[in-house]
């Protein structure tokens, strides 16, 4: 039952993903605030861009800031991808589109201590004919790190249903199993009744029971 949740919730994602390929639309959807600990973690950062006909430059900047502390650079992309030194030295890799629309990273191997603040810095420069103006935006994440991954309350819900509704087709196919059962023991008892009262009846008396044939 569990397998069912999952599959409609792929199905709608896989939906989603190819309306999206053939309409050619970008859409800035959030990232995911909660990571699990030894898993992989997509800082997701879209941005898309108003004008895909022109030809962009972007810079990309990502940040870090512990709770308490300050923000400390952790990954760039310009022209090329370089990570900073930093505590997810090795664990960062570049999860972007190559539009430069989605410029997501994503954490390896995340551990408690990654719990934080996020920021993704967007740089584009336009290059127009008379002028190359600068555009600029920013993302937040605000990650949660925890030991082990919660049940999703949608996915319980949908289970207890699923339950509900396999009891309850259940008790609707005993019910009609047992009323069919009567019924069909209820026309036998009559047919043997019949019957039994048939040859209960005097020899002569069946004679006199057969129906006159005119001529």
């Amino acid at each position: 039952m569990a397998a069912l949740p999952r599959l409609v919730c792929a199905s709608s994602v896989v939906l989603v993903v190819w309306a999206g390929v053939c309409s050619a639309v970008c859409v800035e959807v959030p990232s995911e605030t909660e990571a699990v600990q030894g898993r992989h973690m997509k800082l997701l950062c879209i941005s898309c861009m108003k004008r895909e006909e022109v030809t962009a430059s972007t810079v990309v900047e990502w940040f870090y800031r512990p709770e308490g502390g300050k923000d400390e650079p952790i990954y760039e992309y310009r022209k090329t991808n370089h990570e900073f030194p930093s505590r997810f030295s090795g664990r960062l890799q570049w999860n972007g589109s190559k539009d430069m629309q989605d410029v997501s990273i994503t954490v390896l191997n995340v551990t408690l201590n990654d719990s934080g603040i996020y920021t993704c810095n967007i740089t584009r420069e336009f290059e127009f004919e008379i002028h190359r103006p600068l555009f600029t935006s920013s993302r937040l994440i605000h990650l949660t790190v925890v030991e082990e991954a919660g049940e999703d309350f949608t996915s319980v819900i949908s289970e207890i249903m699923m339950y509900i509704l396999l009891v309850f087709l259940t008790l609707w196919l005993l019910i009609e199993m047992v009323y069919c059962y009567r019924k069909v023991s209820k026309a036998e008892e009559a047919a043997q009744e019949n019957a039994t009262d048939y040859l209960a009846i005097p020899s002569e008396n069946k004679e006199n029971c057969a129906v006159p044939v005119e001529e």
